[in-house]
């Protein structure tokens, strides 16, 4: 009911509903407050808008995405860690061409094909985190335990199966490896997300080693295209003020 409760309340300050609520506010009040319905129009039409170009995107992630460097060659393969720890982002429910298992969501693929690159070259153990946030089928981290094995020919030594949210993976990953004087993790997980998963996880009682990937910002030169409406930039546009909204309420509540 957490997880629910989170998610529908971060729903309303997320694209599309932060442009589309305003939007249908101001023709609601337009007859009866011109002025403001006139206003609220603008307002949701104009969140809308740059919500759905890909060069506004670009500006809200890049900063969250440049907090941390990429680890190197030569960095992963002197890698000091007692681990790598990979974060989940999701589940793929009842995969029918996998037998109608739970299998991983695009996002857990990228954590986990770069998760299984940096065990490789470093020669250290994984674990991998993710619970039930929907409340039924397997967890993400069996999911993830199963993805990596398959395709990857990685083994996860740990299964962390109960986190609902990044503040758990990092309280329950400490679960487990604190008490092995498994201290001094590589974290796996979208570049974008690093920031917020740093902090967790240092407060979690972990030296933390940051191992980005999947970036989302534009690294090459601009074009016309990127100031045109395109519907794959909401998706960055989204997740990028969602990090930034989980950054603000993480600080707020300590």
């Amino acid at each position: 009911m957490s997880w629910f409760l989170t998610n529908l309340i971060a729903s309303f300050f997320l694209p599309p509903l932060n442009g589309l609520l305003p939007l249908a506010a101001g023709f609601l009040v337009r007859r009866r407050w011109p002025r403001l319905g006139w206003a609220l129009s603008v307002l949701g039409f104009a969140l809308v808008l740059a919500f759905s170009m890909p060069w506004f995107g670009w500006q809200l992630i890049a900063p969250l995405e440049e907090r941390y460097p990429v680890l190197s060659e030569a960095a992963l393969r002197d890698l000091d860690v007692d681990a790598v720890v990979i974060l989940g982002a999701g589940r793929y429910r009842l995969a029918p061409e996998f037998g109608g298992a739970d299998d991983v969501r695009l996002q857990t693929l990228d954590r986990l094909r770069y998760g299984a690159y940096v065990a490789r070259q470093s020669r250290k153990p994984v674990l991998v985190t993710g619970g039930t946030p929907e409340g039924a089928g397997s967890s993400e981290a069996e999911a993830m335990r199963i993805a990596l094995l398959r395709d990857f020919g990685v083994t996860a030594q740990w299964v962390e199966e109960e986190a609902l949210n990044t503040r758990q993976n990092g309280q329950f990953s400490a679960r487990l490896l604190l008490p092995q004087d498994k201290r001094r993790i590589a974290l796996v997980t979208h570049a974008y997300h690093m920031p917020r998963s740093v902090a967790v996880f240092q407060a979690a009682g972990f030296e933390v080693v940051p191992a980005p990937t999947a970036y989302y910002a534009s690294r090459s030169g601009r074009q016309v295209f990127d100031f045109i409406p395109r519907y794959d930039a909401v998706k960055v546009s989204g997740l990028a003020l969602h990090e930034w909204i989980g950054l603000l309420w993480y600080r707020i509540s300590g």
